[in-house]
Parts: structure tokens; sequence; C-alpha cells
């Protein structure tokens, strides 16, 4: 078995940083939101496909140096606030000293997927198996990224099981052919995420990672 974990809001409690600059940049627009909102509607869905959404919703020319602008901030308080989820690493040590194979499979892009990986303490333990969306065509929903992770592993998908937040995540997974475990222990999770999760295909959902363990057989 192949356990690939996405990253952001499994691994890292990321999303609910990304959530709440994006709630902060709309609500300066004049369009007051929430980063529950964001999370609701884009958790597992990259920067730039969100702001197209968003902008074409609000009538919003972005400036070319907008994207930027929003991505730098997220950085400067990921480099200063990010945290690892709870029994993150315990459960990745956990898995490997079974002989657990895994990966990380995320959209975001890689050197910054690396480096939030390192701000957690966590790179060690997965690297050099960090696997990203920018090195593959499509991103979420599309399975590219999973698929991606697991020929490179070497495991057919029906072999993988992927731990999800998002819709965008387990629709993908599922897409590869994969079995998909929810998880909602993230800070961004909310009202309603676990219904949405089993809608899109996970057979299970937990909120806390060392239940991994138990699927992880």
């Amino acid at each position: 078995m192949l356990v690939i974990f996405d990253c952001d809001g499994v691994l890292i409690d990321s999303e609910v940083i990304y959530c709440a600059v994006d709630a902060e940049a709309l609500t300066g627009l004049g369009h007051p939101t929430s980063a529950a909102d964001i999370a609701r509607r884009f958790t597992g869905v990259t920067h730039r496909e969100a702001w197209e959404t968003i902008s074409a919703e609000i009538g919003f020319e972005q400036p070319d140096d907008w994207l930027q602008g929003i991505a730098a901030e997220c950085k400067r308080r990921l480099a200063e606030d990010l945290q690892p989820i709870a029994a993150a690493g315990d459960t990745v040590r956990t898995l490997k000293g079974r002989g657990v194979d895994l990966c990380v499979a995320s959209s975001t892009r890689l050197d910054a997927l690396r480096t939030n990986l390192g701000h957690a303490g966590l790179l060690e333990l997965v690297d050099p198996h960090v696997f990203s969306a920018s090195q593959v065509k499509r991103s979420k929903p599309a399975p590219d990224v999973f698929l991606h992770a697991a020929a490179q592993m070497g495991f057919d998908p029906g072999e993988c099981l992927v731990v999800e937040d998002s819709v965008a995540g387990v629709t993908a997974a599922r897409r590869a052919g994969m079995r998909v475990l929810g998880f909602i222990g993230g800070g961004h999770a909310y009202d309603g995420l676990t219904e949405r999760l089993g809608e899109a295909g996970a057979f299970a959902v937990v909120s806390s990672l060392s239940d991994v363990l138990d699927h992880a057989r």
C-alpha cells in the first residue's frame, strides 16, 4: 500500500492562513467575506483559479501584481505562523516504522510545498517523496498529481490510499481510481465538510491523523 497525503490542511495547518489572506483581500475590495466562506468554496483550488472566479463574479480587474501580493502575504504569514497538523509527525513516523510507503501530493508549487513542509518541521520525514501539480499538466480536481505520485513511487492506483481535506482533492483521487480518506482536522474545517467529502467519494472521514493508522493496513 502507498499512503498519499495531501499537504495543505492535512499535514500542515496552512489552509486557514491562505483563507484568511484571501478573505481579508476580498473584504478590502468592498465584499465582506470570512475565512470560512473562502474555505467552503475554494479549499483545494489554486489561488489563481480562485481569484479568476472571484474576479469574474465581482467584476474586479486584477492589477498585474495582484496575485503576487496575495502570495507574498501568504508567504510572510506561513513563515511566521505555520504549524503542523496535530499528530502529523507521529503518524508519518508510525507508518514508516510499519514499513508503509508514503508520499505527499499537493496542488501547491513544488518549491513552496517543500518550504512550507520545512517550516512545519516535516520535510525531513517525507523527503524526497514530495510531488506537486506544478509537475503535471492539470491540478486538482484532475487526477494528474495523484497518478504522477503513484507512478513515481511504483504503485498502481488501486494500491493507494489518499488522505484529503477538500472536495477537489477527493474528486481528483477518485478520478485516479484511488481510495480516499477524508480529513477534517485542519483549522479551516467548516460545518458540512464531512458530508461534502463523503458525497465527493471519501469512504470514511476522520478528524485526527492518528486515525489514518487504522485504515493504512
